[in-house]
This record gives C-alpha cells, sequence and structure tokens, in this order.
C-alpha cells in the first residue's frame, strides 16, 4: 500500500531550542526543512509549502425578535498579514516524480517583511496566528499535510518620550449609605513612566485623604483589555493579571504609598496596530469603601518588548524621581528662606569700577563711530560682570506710620 512505503513526513523550523515554538521579529528570516522518509520508490505529483499570517475575530450574539422569537448574530472578521507559496519539488518529468527509497530533505526559507506585521495572541474571541503549513500530493492517494505554528514578536520600545513619560491622576467621591453622608474620600496616584515590559515591578506613589466615618483599604490592579472587532461592532473582555492591596486608612486619616512595588506577570505585549483587535492595559489604584461603591483611578500603561536602557533613561528617570520626591513625599519648606550669597565674594568692586569704564562711550565722535562700527554683542556680554545690589532684609522703603490702610473690599 502507498500508505506503508511512507515512513516519516515531518518538518523541522531552524530554532535553538526545539522543545519550544520558534520566535521571530519583523524582517527576519524563517527556514527550515521537510523531511520524507521512503521505505520504497514512491510516485509524487508535487510538494509545496504554504506560510500564512493572519488576524481572525468571530463570536455569536443572540437577540430576540419578539416574545418568543430569537436568532443568533454572528460577527467575524480578518486581515491577512502575510501569504507566501512555494515548491519545494522541481517535477523532472512532467506532472509526477519517482522518489527513491530513503531520506529525502527539501530545505526552505523565506523573509518576513519589515512592517506590517503584529505580535502573535490568543484570545476568547480571536487570535493573531502565524504558520507554515505543507502538502504533499500523490496520484490516486489523499493529501498529506503537515503544519507548524511560529512566533512573531513585533518590536515595542519602551525608550520612547511618549512612553517615558509620568502617568498621575487624581479622583474624589462623597461616600454615601442610602440617605447618610459618610465624608469625602479623595485619591491621587502616580507612576514614573507609561511603558514596561514584562517582569519589571511598577512603584506606584499614591495618598488616600479618608474624611468619611468608615475605614477603607487602598488596592492596585493590572488589567488586560481585550477589545475584538467585527463589522462596526466591539466586544471586550477585561481580566485581572496582578493585584496588591495595601494596608487599611482609619477615619479622618491620609495614607500613603510612596513607590509600593506591583510587579508585571509574563503576559503578552500591548498589541495596538490590529484593525481588528486591540489588547491594552491599564494600571486600576482604588480604594474600597464599606457599604459603597469604591473610588477608582486608571493609568493607562503600555507592554514592550524592549526594555529601559540603563544609560538612555537617565535624565527622564531623575526628573520623574525628582518630582515624586517633591509631590509625595512632602518635603518641608523652610519658614524664613535663607539669602543669597554676597555676589561682591565673586565680583570685587574694582572689576566693576573697571567694567563700567570700559563700557563708558567716548565724547569725541570719531571715536564714538568706531565703537559702534564694533560688534555690540561684545558689550552685551560684559554686563554679566555687573553685581547686582547687596542683599539686605531691611525694607529700603518701609510703609509710612501715616498711611491709612487700604480697603481689601473696595
Amino acid at each position: 500500500m502507498i500508505l506503508d512505503k511512507m515512513k516519516r513526513f515531518s518538518m523541522v523550523l531552524d530554532n535553538p531550542d526545539p522543545s519550544s515554538v520558534p520566535v521571530y521579529s519583523t524582517g527576519d528570516e524563517v527556514s527550515g526543512k521537510v523531511i520524507l522518509e521512503l521505505t520504497a520508490a514512491m510516485k509524487i505529483q508535487s510538494l509545496k509549502l504554504h506560510a500564512e499570517g493572519c488576524a481572525k475575530v468571530h463570536w455569536t450574539e443572540s437577540r430576540s425578535a419578539g416574545s418568543s422569537t430569537a436568532y443568533t448574530q454572528n460577527y467575524s472578521d480578518q486581515v491577512e498579514y502575510y501569504n507566501k507559496r512555494m515548491n519545494l519539488l522541481q517535477l523532472d518529468n512532467g506532472d509526477i516524480t519517482l522518489l527513491p527509497a530513503g531520506r529525502h530533505e527539501f530545505p526552505f526559507s523565506f523573509q518576513l517583511p519589515e512592517e506590517n506585521l503584529v505580535t502573535s495572541f490568543e484570545g476568547k474571541h480571536g487570535s493573531v496566528r502565524y504558520w507554515v503549513k505543507v502538502k504533499l500530493h500523490r496520484p490516486w492517494a489523499t493529501v498529506k499535510k503537515i503544519k507548524r505554528e511560529f512566533t512573531v514578536i513585533e518590536p515595542i520600545d519602551i525608550n520612547t518620550p511618549s512612553l517615558l513619560a509620568p502617568q498621575a491622576g487624581t479622583k474624589e467621591k462623597l461616600a454615601r449609605v442610602w440617605y447618610c453622608n459618610l465624608g469625602h474620600v479623595s485619591l491621587t496616584a502616580k507612576i514614573d513612566r507609561k511603558g514596561y515590559t514584562p517582569g519589571e515591578v511598577i512603584p506606584i506613589f499614591a495618598e488616600v485623604d479618608n474624611c468619611c466615618s468608615r475605614t477603607v483599604t487602598p488596592k492596585a490592579a493590572i488589567i488586560q483589555i481585550q477589545t475584538f472587532i467585527a463589522r462596526g461592532t466591539m466586544k471586550q473582555k477585561r481580566a485581572v493579571v496582578a493585584t496588591l492591596q495595601g494596608e487599611g486608612v482609619a477615619p479622618r486619616k491620609r495614607g500613603s504609598w510612596h513607590g509600593r512595588p506591583l510587579k508585571i506577570p509574563p503576559v503578552s505585549p500591548s498589541l495596538l496596530q490590529c484593525r481588528v483587535i486591540r489588547v491594552e492595559y491599564i494600571l486600576r489604584v482604588y480604594v474600597e469603601i464599606p457599604g459603597t461603591s469604591k473610588l477608582s483611578l486608571e493609568l493607562p500603561l503600555v507592554i514592550g518588548t524592549i526594555p529601559l536602557h540603563p544609560f538612555g533613561s537617565r535624565s527622564s528617570s531623575v526628573g520623574s524621581q525628582y518630582s515624586m520626591e517633591i509631590d509625595w513625599l512632602r518635603l518641608s519648606i523652610p519658614e524664613r528662606p535663607e539669602p543669597p550669597p554676597d555676589y561682591l565674594e565673586v565680583v570685587s568692586e574694582e572689576q566693576a569700577e573697571r567694567t563700567d569704564q570700559a563700557l563708558s562711550l567716548p565724547e569725541d565722535e570719531e571715536a564714538l563711530d568706531q565703537v559702534l562700527e564694533r560688534p555690540f554683542f561684545a558689550y552685551v556680554q560684559e554686563f554679566r560682570f555687573r553685581p547686582p545690589p547687596i542683599y539686605s532684609e531691611i525694607d529700603p522703603h518701609p510703609p509710612r506710620s501715616d498711611m491709612r490702610p487700604r480697603c481689601m473690599t473696595c
């Protein structure tokens, strides 16, 4: 029988770890080989390879058109990102070739495009998948197929100004239980940047001002939002991927988080460039108030693939850290400001007099014309040597005692 002649029909993708799914990026070369082992000679019509990548969404919704009539509405759509076909076997005699017994290897390679690819994703109502399929056609026999999937990662570099910008927000609400007002609760939260990669820790700076009569509990969570789009309709699915809980804040008290860490688990990167599927993340910082709804604040997140550069982000991290120190640690301001240093210690009076003499214009008109013909910018720079007046805490123009005070309501 024909099937008895085929001992092995498989496909291997070049991968350092054969036990895992190969991972590629835009512009990479995908290579491998098809292995065919025969125990006897076999006639083959064709051996074709098809590489494809696409995003598909599908879901159904039940709708009622009356008291007893109901129908199901289907929603589906897809976007193709890659399509490549090639023949792995060159036919010698017309449409059929005879392969002798033994092991035969058919190598192949193709390059992924430099752009217009999105990251592989598996969701409840859709997916983004890439695969290689090989079909073996033989006369008077069923088509033999093998398929191997591979993963594509779209690079998302978080070392960009938009993803390095701090994110902050403030919210407050009046806590109510039936017709009883419990008091106001306010929440302020901030993170040092918008972009992170899986495995990183998000330091959360938050402050809860509890002016109500009950103890409230601050919490935080990372939420993944999957959005599927088809025929002008959207369907969303939310999932909590990480949580954090703080200590309760007593009534009429204030609680603070000074960089409370929340680690990002190994989740899929943000998917922002696909027409039918979007994957977004938010950091939700909220306060649970017993007996009433929670006070919630959401900050946008982008999960990228290229981590933070240690040198390229120095200025951004230092600036954000300084602003957080000022806002959240509430550094005390001195009640009495210290006077500035005496500038005469830097520039003496003799230097100031020499500068004034050098800057004085001559009385002779011819000499004056020669001076004005020179670049005027040189004289502008000389003014920086002129010291300001000496600082004094005594007001040189004190208010008069006989002056009638001004009416503030006029």
